[in-house]
């Protein structure tokens, strides 16, 4: 799906589960694609919870441009807008966590509730974002070369990407089908402009503190994860108003949304 922007942009998504349930607006990781959203499908449809994730600037169809946390949020808000739902509820996923806390300081007489997954404390580099990004340019498209997007072949595509997750994450991905992991590392990498403007902004500090954040907050990490420990997020936590915690034993990165769907979710949903 795509829906125009205010200033002329597109902006690409997806929308699944049930249409007429409260609205759970999805911000994914990185690099990630409203792809991750497409998983909790199944679930979503038995919670009776519409998903919602738009690709930011730069990612698929999305129009590239010089976007920070709070365009994304408001983006966002827009496309629920034109959905119809003016109230529902935000849920970022590892990277995403910022642009999630963005939208729920930014609109908080619609974000119900803020839900955030995996997510990393902010940055602490002040360097402008255009500097962030031609520093970390080289490696990131050599390292893009190597999975080569751009490949045909969703087997091969898929055995080069698989092997860079977690063991049990990419367990989760591979279920979903060599045709479904590729189209999805394509839509991520094949333009560098998302992950690139992705990385600048999560190496500097969030646009909204949590203390902007006047909703209820939920919040999942993964025992296992390598990227995003909960002890590392404790002082990020702290200063969330209204905030609970839970720790998953035993779970890596993505399989803490991922293989959690349904309790994610039905959270969410009973406080929208």
């Amino acid at each position: 799906m795509h829906w125009p922007s205010a200033d002329g942009r597109v902006l690409q998504g997806w929308t699944g589960g049930d249409p007429d349930g409260p609205l759970v607006a999805v911000l994914h990781g990185c690099p990630d694609t409203r792809h991750v959203a497409m998983t909790g499908h199944d679930a979503a449809r038995a919670a009776g919870v519409r998903l919602l994730c738009v690709n930011r600037p730069g990612y698929g169809r999305s129009t590239a441009h010089a976007s920070t946390h709070g365009t994304v949020a408001d983006d966002l808000a827009e496309v629920a807008t034109g959905l119809g739902h003016e109230r529902f509820a935000v849920l970022g996923m590892s990277v995403g966590g910022a642009y999630a806390v963005a939208c729920a300081a930014r609109h908080p007489d619609r974000v119900a509730v803020l839900g955030l997954v995996a997510t990393q404390p902010p940055g602490s580099r002040t360097e402008p974002v255009d500097e962030l990004v031609a520093e970390m340019a080289p490696e990131f498209l050599a390292w893009r070369a190597g999975v080569d997007p751009s490949d045909p072949d969703d087997d091969a595509l898929t055995a080069r990407w698989l092997p860079m997750l977690p063991p049990a994450d990419a367990a989760l991905v591979a279920a979903l089908g060599p045709a479904a992991v590729a189209a999805s590392v394509r839509e991520a990498l094949a333009v560098p402009d998302g992950y690139l403007r992705d990385a600048a902004l999560f190496h500097r500090p969030w646009q909204h503190a949590p203390a902007e954040v006047r909703c209820a907050v939920r919040a999942w990490f993964g025992e296992d994860d390598d990227r995003t420990g909960a002890g590392a997020a404790a002082d990020l936590l702290a200063g969330f108003a209204d905030v609970e915690v839970v720790v998953r034993p035993r779970t890596t990165h993505l399989a803490t949304l991922v293989a959690h769907w349904p309790d994610v979710l039905a959270t969410l949903r009973d406080l929208t």
